[in-house]
């Protein structure tokens, strides 16, 4: 039962990591706001900062921690296939290839 509850709790899509990182932003506002009022000065400035920082700590983490959705079918962008310059491989020696007749070349010739 306890683990049911506790499903509920679970954040498991980046809509609902937003919507709780919109949550801590109106606390930590509301948070600086008071210490603002309770610290007039310097003081109360760099804890307002502070407050309003952490919510870009967290929820960095927060949809860090969310995977985003896969797509049903991964398909890569169609590449062509690379085409030589027509020059490659006319000059460049090749090794002879051995015949296997035989006959050798010069016991051919008919003079």
């Amino acid at each position: 039962m306890l683990r049911k509850v506790g499903r509920l709790f679970t954040i498991k899509t980046r809509f609902e990591a937003w919507l709780v990182t919109y949550a801590i932003a109106l606390g930590a506002v509301e948070r600086g706001r008071h210490y603002l009022e309770t610290y007039p000065g310097f003081g109360g400035w760099l804890l307002a900062v502070a407050c309003t920082g952490v919510v870009f700590l967290a929820g960095a983490r927060l949809l860090d921690s969310v995977k985003p959705p896969q797509p049903a079918l991964a398909v890569a962008p169609y590449r062509a296939p690379l085409r030589r310059h027509a020059s490659i491989g006319r000059n460049r020696p090749r090794r002879q290839q051995l015949h296997r007749a035989s006959e050798s070349r010069f016991s051919r010739r008919t003079d």
